[in-house]
């Protein structure tokens, strides 16, 4: 039994205060353990003390090996504390995640990007509908962080696919519907880090660091690096117990270590500084790798997108455990007393250089992919919080045909949904109605959940069948001050492009509100009706919004091309009033002198 929305946004807030409540737990554990950080210094001190005022040599030798117990504690209990601060992160991103989708049911901003950047008035349909940008239809949908995730999406949403294509990608979209709960750990671990970081380590994978491994593959330096912590083992235990010669020993090894880490830094920067402070986000990425990994996915949509027969998750952890030891550099103190006694440095490089011949081939694909569960899951996401939509029927012939169509990024309290369906050949439909009566967003309407079904996606209706089309939009001209255009010229440009498109692809479907605005009243009918029949030549579909009731005249000439609709007007008590529903016919009721007439000017 399907939920309802207001069932999904009470479990959005039963998950924030479950996660808030374990954020609290976790923070606990840490403070208890900064209080046992605090007494195991004050052990350490204790025996520096007893170990100044000792005279006897057994207890001297004693103290000096209970010396590094609280070290071996300390270093215990730093990890611990590590690991729970990474714990708190993801639940704080965990926390985020459903405190989002709370919000956006809850008719408040996505946290996620609104796809400003792909906005451009010069594709056939995008800046019309409303698809990119603020209050638009991809900060609707997007659940996507990273950056290849909001291509994907963006791709989708601006680009036609094949009616086989739809149906993988609906297929894709249900089954992680059916998997939702398990999503959004998916998208807290991507949820927060340096996307930048992960460009730049995917640009090194691919590109130099090949190269730049090269200085540690010499079998000599292999050899002694890896013999140089059983030497530093063996000289420490004989300098404490023996002492002497061998304290004057290992002061020598370690200056030879350092000398070598100074002599190769600037090598060693250069690999260092691709990957610092990258181990905890390829930790995340790997554990949202391995979710895709843990399924035996069904649709081969999604199928097609492992390549590879290891588990990757399990390549990029080892990478982030390589870069965890590496960041130790970062500290001057931990960076100089772990390389002057084990080459610190040289170990990590090595160990990346083993991991880049024998693991990297597959990560930089993988690292990809994530982008491509991201779209995914931004439809099934979208799919899961509106239940009442439907994913359309495609269809191989002509056809469109949908019932209770209501615009996705209106309210449901203020949405007005209408049916509307084509005949069997292609007609022009045109649309009159008074001024704010619903004729623009009807178009919209119709336009933008078109976009959704050629997306896979579920539509904002109760029923939607309908085939390919490329459809091409005229709303939003508006002249240019930078190109020197008027909007006469913008609409001309914009109408060329129309024509074009329609010659290139005979399923091209056009939605137009009132045309040639920049023009005379003459030339503006003339333009309108001699487009309306170009349409009528090449059988193309559209729907034409206008004032203009002459237009509604050509029903006349084409009687089985042109089909006439309205939005009207009602008056109740000298007051107006809209029901925004889509009738038959055309427009008999105008509300324009009323409007003039509450701003002091009648029309006689």
């Amino acid at each position: 039994m399907l939920k309802t929305q207001a069932q999904i946004i009470s479990g959005y807030g039963q998950k924030i205060t479950e996660v808030t409540a374990q954020i609290n737990q976790t923070k606990k554990l840490v403070d208890q353990l900064s209080l046992v950080r605090i007494g195991l210094f004050l052990a350490e001190v204790l025996f520096f003390v007893l170990l100044l005022n000792s005279a006897d040599d057994n207890s001297r030798t004693l103290i000096q090996v209970l010396l590094l117990l609280p070290v071996i504690g300390f270093v215990y209990v730093v990890r611990k504390q590590a690991k729970l601060d990474r714990k708190i992160e993801y639940q704080k991103q965990l926390l985020w995640v459903y405190q989002n989708e709370w919000n956006q049911l809850n008719a408040q901003p996505n946290g996620y990007d609104d796809g400003s950047q792909f906005e451009s008035e010069s594709h056939p349909y995008t800046s019309d509908l409303d698809i990119f940008g603020r209050a638009s239809l991809f900060e609707l949908i997007n659940r996507c962080y990273t950056k290849i995730g909001k291509i994907l999406l963006s791709n989708r949403l601006a680009n036609k696919l094949t009616k086989d294509e739809i149906l993988a990608r609906q297929e894709a979209v249900k089954e992680i519907q059916d998997k939702i709960a398990e999503t959004y750990d998916f998208r807290a671990n991507l949820h927060g880090h340096d996307i930048e970081k992960i460009e730049q380590i995917k640009t090194q994978l691919e590109g130099s660091l090949g190269q730049q491994l090269l200085f540690v593959r010499g079998q000599f330096l292999r050899f002694y690096v890896a013999t140089a912590p059983y030497l530093t083992f063996a000289l420490i235990l004989a300098a404490i117990f023996i002492g002497g010669l061998f304290s004057n020993l290992l002061g020598l090894f370690v200056f030879i270590h350092l000398g070598m880490n100074i002599f190769l830094n600037s090598k060693i920067n250069l690999v260092f500084y691709s990957f610092g402070g990258g181990s905890g986000l390829l930790n995340s990425y790997a554990k949202a790798i391995k979710w895709t990994e843990e399924h035996q996915w069904k649709s081969s949509y999604i199928r097609r997108l492992f390549t590879s027969e290891i588990p990757v998750s399990k390549e990029i952890r080892t990478l982030s455990k390589v870069i965890q030891k590496f960041d130790a550099r970062l500290n001057l103190i931990v960076g100089g007393f772990l390389n002057g006694l084990f080459l610190w440095d040289l170990q990590c490089c090595i160990s990346l250089d083993k991991w880049y011949q024998s693991s990297s081939k597959d990560v930089i694909t993988a690292l990809d992919h994530l982008g491509d569960f991201e779209e995914l899951i931004s439809f099934a996401t979208l799919a899961h919080n509106h239940p009442e939509w439907v994913f359309p029927e495609m269809e191989n012939v002509f056809n469109l045909k949908g019932t209770d169509i209501g615009h996705p990024l209106i309210a449901a309290d203020k949405r007005v949904n209408n049916d509307f369906y084509l005949e069997q050949s292609p007609t022009v439909d045109i649309v009159t109605g008074s001024n704010m009566a619903g004729k623009s967003t009807f178009l919209r309407t119709l336009g933008i959940n078109m976009v959704l079904a050629y997306a896979g996606a579920p539509v904002n209706a109760r029923s939607l069948q309908l085939s390919v089309f490329s459809i091409n939009s005229y709303m939003r001209i508006k002249d240019s001050l930078n190109e020197s255009t008027s909007t006469f010229k913008a609409e001309l440009d914009r109408l060329k492009m129309i024509l074009n498109n329609i010659k290139q692809d005979n399923n091209t479907f056009v939605l137009i509100d009132e045309m040639l605005r920049g023009t005379n009243s003459k030339d503006k009918y003339l333009g309108s009706k001699v487009f309306i029949e170009k349409l009528i030549a090449e059988k193309t579909p559209g729907l034409f919004a206008t004032h203009d009731l002459q237009l509604a005249d050509l029903k006349d000439d084409y009687p089985q091309e042109v089909r006439n609709f309205h939005f009207d007007i009602q008056f109740t008590n000298g007051e107006m009033r809209f029901d925004y529903k889509l009738k038959q016919g055309p427009c008999s009721t105008f509300n324009a002198a009323i409007l003039l007439k509450q701003i002091g000017l009648s029309l006689t």
